[in-house]
């Protein structure tokens, strides 16, 4: 790993990306990408326009707000947010509101928050889409999302919860899984995770539950995209895989939500 402006470079994640089992594919099946920033650049963009619409309809109090976190009871609300939400808010994943489940992670109010999350997605998505592909990089990313915001039912079902920070915490497993494979240095990336994970379970009002079910659910779909067998099987079973993954979160939410309804 190599210092950055921001987080670290991978120029063995990279390096591996760029090699073509096929014309145009990347080392692990996926097309390559053209400009492997942009995806990235669009997630940037759709997360400051949520946080610049709901600063300017309210901010804690803003009637977007209600309907895009990840609200699992329906009305359990921050200490910091004017009680009556309660009443007015629509109802939480569990009541039938299952988009905030993939909305949470694209919804911030304050603004340090959602800087260092932008920061994150900014200097190590686009490494993991030259490596990845852009369609690959997209299931790790709203798998790892989802693995967070599923995280956050299990452990904490009755906490109104918001930020990306499931979906980064599963871009830093993924560059690990990453540069194990390839054989890199892991010691100043997982430096960097350490760091984080401390300051995850230090400072009051993070969601731990949501960092380590989106860390847990990246290192898991990048295992199946990097490990899955070179030759023309090896989109099968990366698909077989991830919608495996995928059918294995939503059984974990069904029987989450009817042990608490």
């Amino acid at each position: 790993m190599r210092d950055a402006a921001v987080g670290f470079q991978c120029p063995e994640c990279v390096a591996q990306g760029a090699k073509q089992t096929r014309a145009g594919r990347t080392a692990y099946g996926g097309l390559r990408p053209t400009n492997a920033s942009i995806t990235s650049m669009v997630l940037v963009g759709t997360n400051v326009a949520v946080w610049i619409a709901i600063l300017l309809t309210g901010g804690g109090g803003s009637s977007l707000l209600r309907e895009l976190w990840l609200l699992p009871d329906g009305c359990n609300i921050p200490s910091n947010v004017p009680r009556d939400i309660c009443g007015l808010a629509r109802p939480g994943v569990i009541n039938g509101a299952p988009w905030q489940l993939i909305t949470g992670g694209f919804t911030h109010v304050q603004l340090l928050h959602i800087v260092f999350n932008m920061l994150a997605l900014y200097s190590i998505g686009p490494q993991l889409e030259a490596a990845l592909g852009r369609t690959r990089f997209l299931a790790l990313y709203f798998l790892s999302l989802l693995a967070g915001s599923i995280a956050v039912m299990w452990a904490s079902p009755y906490t109104a919860t918001v930020g990306a920070s499931g979906a980064i915490y599963g871009l830093f497993a993924a560059l690990i899984v990453i540069v194990h494979k390839v054989g890199g240095d892991l010691r100043q990336l997982i430096g960097l995770v350490v760091v984080n994970l401390i300051i995850t379970f230090t400072i009051p009002g993070i969601s731990w539950q949501g960092h380590v079910g989106g860390f847990v659910g990246g290192a898991l779909v990048t295992a199946i995209l990097v490990y899955s067998p070179v030759g023309p099987r090896r989109t099968r079973v990366q698909v077989v895989g991830l919608v495996g993954v995928a059918l294995l979160l939503l059984v974990a939410l069904l029987v989450r939500i009817s042990v608490l309804l």
